[in-house]
């Protein structure tokens, strides 16, 4: 029997009706002899909700916070009245629901009392998103005939203590992989765990990142060396542009790791990056699958994917950028300079997507947050710095792309009309990307998806889907 590791996502557990459509997928996966293993996110929007009530009660509004609580209690119990019937199972679930709650209130009225929001207690706080859901799942399971057991993720996801955006230990997650998922899966009953949340060897809580769960399923994924992870969201999987943009974009059938890596770093919202990572390791595929429209075959993601005719696969956009400009004219050759650069960046905690460089300057690009003026005031200790917030990132992937000639002209000539203000292509042969202002990136995407998917290569795109709108 092949395991394979399921993720459903916020929109795929907001409510009975979606919970709902989530165990018919499972209980499909077991029908057709597979053993799967059930990694489930908050409820839609409850963990921007439990991060507004832990900002009010930091503020010592505490009766604000609370408020919210109230309201996610009557949802969570709400949604557990409407999946579970059954009287004893029922009044199981109300009474867990809310002793998760009571212990929430309890955190929230301390936290209004000291008025520190640490990065830990965070954590703690969000973390009741996803404990809560996968109750209600696991319950929700057994009530439709599924041998359903859950398990606390902290109990198999291991991190370091940096908190809010935790690393994996790869050895022990294993370790207690095996210790508390594979007896279940043998023994033919479907683990059902929170995605996201995770803890430190001394059990403290932690957390993974926002867009966590999938990196959880990876890992799980990795650790029992499953057949297959199977990333379940709201749409037919990675498409050649947001279709919000671009009402005529396409489902991307099949990609490359190297490929969909790319897409999920430089903006593709459908899959977190990290969660390749693990899959590559182990050499998993990956499928992008829609919990609306179950029998779409959504993307699937492999070590290696066909030839495809045309130049890209998909554009993806990354948006609240900022560009940070160093000018030293007599520092730019002087050794161990952008080492020092770096090295601030290091200090700040803050990645960079993008570096140009020319004669007497560097330019980067950087997520725009608050940390920014800081790091303007440590780089203006090397040099002149200036920096400009609301850019967008265009990122352009396909496979080889540097080996084809005239490429980039014909990029560039379907955004002629827009001022490009960065561009990076020699660092990767299947990325090509380009900076611009923010206010031109929907405009610049659909400019792109006409010039280069008028002709998609029906082995790797649905074009078949395109067929009824142009009758």
């Amino acid at each position: 029997m092949s395991l394979v590791v399921m993720k459903f996502g916020g929109t795929s557990v907001e409510d009975p009706a979606a919970i709902g459509r989530t165990a018919a997928i499972v209980a499909g996966r077991v029908a057709e002899g597979k053993r799967p293993v059930v990694v489930v996110s908050a409820m839609a929007k409850v963990t921007d909700q439990l991060l507004r009530a832990a900002a009010a009660a930091s503020t010592g509004d505490r009766t604000g916070a609370l408020a919210i609580s109230s309201r996610l209690r009557s949802r969570h119990r709400d949604t557990a009245a409407a999946l579970v019937k059954v009287p004893a199972d029922a009044a199981a679930l109300q009474n867990l629901v809310d002793q998760k709650f009571d212990s929430l209130d309890e955190i929230l009225r301390g936290l209004a009392a000291i008025l520190e929001l640490t990065p830990r207690i965070s954590d703690l706080i969000v973390s009741f998103g996803e404990r809560i859901s996968s109750r209600i799942v696991a319950a929700a399971f057994l009530e439709r005939a599924i041998d359903a057991a859950h398990i606390d993720a902290r109990d198999v996801i291991v991190t370091d203590s940096q908190f809010q955006k935790a690393a994996p230990q790869d050895a022990l997650i294993e370790k207690r992989a095996h210790e508390h998922l594979r007896p279940h899966v043998a023994a033919g009953r479907v683990p059902v765990m929170g995605g996201f949340i995770a803890s430190n060897e001394a059990g403290i809580t932690t957390t993974l990142g926002r867009g966590g769960s999938d990196f959880t399923a990876a890992l799980v994924g990795g650790a029992l060396s499953a057949d297959a992870i199977e990333i379940w969201t709201d749409v037919d999987g990675i498409m050649t542009a947001d279709p919000r943009v671009c009402p005529d974009a396409l489902r991307v059938k099949i990609i490359s790791f190297e490929e969909a890596a790319e897409l999920a770093y430089f903006g593709a919202k459908v899959l977190h990056p990290a969660t390749i990572l693990p899959a590559v390791k182990k050499n998993i595929p990956v499928l992008v699958l829609n919990s609306r429209n179950a029998a779409c075959e959504g993307t699937r993601i492999t070590s290696l994917a066909p030839h495809c005719s045309s130049p890209f696969k998909s554009i993806a956009v990354k948006k609240k950028l900022s560009i940070i400009d160093v000018v030293a004219s007599r520092m730019l050759m002087t050794h161990g300079y952008m080492k020092d650069i770096f090295t601030i960046f290091d200090k700040h905690q803050c990645p960079v997507d993008m570096v140009s460089t020319s004669e007497v300057s560097v330019s980067l690009s950087v997520d725009s947050n608050d940390k920014l003026p800081a790091i303007a005031a440590d780089l203006s200790q090397l040099a002149d710095v200036k920096y400009e917030g609301r850019k967008a990132l265009i990122c352009m992937v396909g496979e080889d792309i540097r080996g084809q000639s005239g490429m980039a002209a014909q990029v560039f000539t379907a955004v002629r009309h827009i001022n490009v203000r960065m561009i990076s292509q020699g660092a990767s042969e299947i990325n090509m990307s380009f900076m611009i202002d923010e206010d031109d990136a929907d405009e610049a995407v659909r400019s792109l998806h006409a010039a280069f998917f008028q002709n998609p290569d029906p082995t790797i795109f649905d074009v078949e889907a395109r067929k009824p709108a142009e009758v």
